[in-house]
């Protein structure tokens, strides 16, 4: 009976980790994978923010866009592909026109933005052409957020049917290839089904003048601290 080897670690050319994993007779498979801040940390632990994660997309759609505003969640330093552990938060664009829903609004995109930044590193290193996104955990429920992940990306975004514990799911899928209660990798795709797709909705323009901004508002909050 064939049992699954414990992968390799590696750090990538573009400061991506990534692990090369057999399982079962399976081929060698390579998993890049990386940390993102969590931008809604801040309205989690700061209830004169917002009290709850959840209330930031009704917040966020009282305003048609960011107002310029660039929200970058360094709160104890930035990861993949940047890894700056000096870094920390900035709030980049602030004018007397915004508001609380520019600031709500600029934390969602925060997440897109980083998003793009690791698949780009990614794509970069495996030079392979992601064509589309699938995405699970809690924060696929937030439909404004997966929108515009589809756009800041230019590529289709998917919440799947299974949108929570996908980590413990993929394990117990590769303990079942590896015990035989899977036949193989077919049979794991027909347990999985979409929930909803995302197309990109943004001029080439505009998608590149935002994530001209994110990049140099990113670039603020480095060498914060000594």
């Amino acid at each position: 009976m064939s049992k699954p080897r414990h992968c390799a670690a590696s750090q990538s050319r573009q400061a991506v980790l990534f692990d090369t994993c057999l399982v079962a007779n399976l081929s060698p498979v390579i998993l890049f994978h990386s940390a993102l801040t969590h931008a809604l940390a801040l309205p989690k632990q700061n209830e004169h923010l917002d009290s709850r994660s959840s209330d930031i997309e009704p917040l966020a759609r009282t305003v048609n866009d960011n107002g310029g505003l660039y929200f970058v969640p360094a709160f104890s330093g930035l990861y993949a592909p940047y890894w700056k552990d000096n870094a920390r938060g900035v709030i980049a664009g602030l004018t007397r026109y915004a508001n609380k829903g520019h600031i709500a609004r600029a934390v969602l995109e925060a997440t897109a933005f980083q998003t793009r930044d690791v698949v780009e590193a990614m794509e970069s290193d495996s030079s392979i052409k992601l064509d589309v996104l699938r995405a699970d955990g809690g924060m696929v429920a937030d439909d404004l957020l997966m929108q515009f992940r589809a756009d800041i990306l230019d590529r289709p975004v998917i919440r799947p049917s299974t949108k929570d514990a996908t980590t413990a799911l993929g394990a117990a899928y590769a303990a079942g290839l590896a015990v035989g209660y899977f036949k193989d990798l077919k049979d794991l795709r027909a347990n999985w089904s979409v929930d909803h797709t995302w197309k990109p909705n943004l001029t080439n323009g505009k998608r590149d003048e935002m994530y001209k901004l994110w990049k140099r508002a990113v670039s603020k909050s480095f060498d914060w601290v000594d």
